[in-house]
């Protein structure tokens, strides 16, 4: 069900996620405004948004939409101590895709978050647990013939 989102683990490893552009020496005034600092993301980072979001609108029967009630009912806040804490051993599916739409999310809002959670390993943690939670899902499947 999450292969889509599994299949960027290997382009994880190893890879720059992105990098703060910042443009020092501005003034600050009409003429001469300043720019703040964004992230650039690098492929990988961008494609496994997409997918996120393309994920989102295929499987509207998981409502990931609604994703802060989800990580709620798990007590996982909508921040990054919150979210990059949570115990994803025990974390359904669900849940985890929540922690992957929120932190998309909190990119629109917060310039870094996206980064700071790739940095720190959370995102590639939570993909790890989608492909167990397939694997999981397959096993009992075959079991079943």
């Amino acid at each position: 069900m999450y292969e889509t989102l599994v299949e960027f683990l290997p382009m994880l490893s190893g890879s720059k996620y992105g990098e703060w552009v910042t443009y020092p020496g501005h003034a600050g005034t009409r003429e001469d405004p300043l720019i703040f600092p964004w992230v650039k993301y690098d492929k990988c980072i961008l494609g496994l948004c997409k997918a996120v979001y393309l994920f989102v609108d295929e499987h509207r029967e998981l409502d990931l939409r609604s994703y802060e009630e989800i990580l709620g009912k798990s007590g996982i806040k909508w921040n990054l101590d919150s979210m990059s804490n949570a115990d994803v051993s025990v974390l359904d599916g669900t849940t985890v895709m929540a922690l992957l739409v929120a932190t998309v999310r909190a990119e629109r809002f917060c310039d870094g978050a996206l980064l700071q959670l790739c940095n720190n390993g959370s995102i590639a943690k939570w993909l790890e647990r989608l492909k167990e939670i397939d694997e999981e899902r397959e096993l009992f499947d075959n079991s079943d013939t």
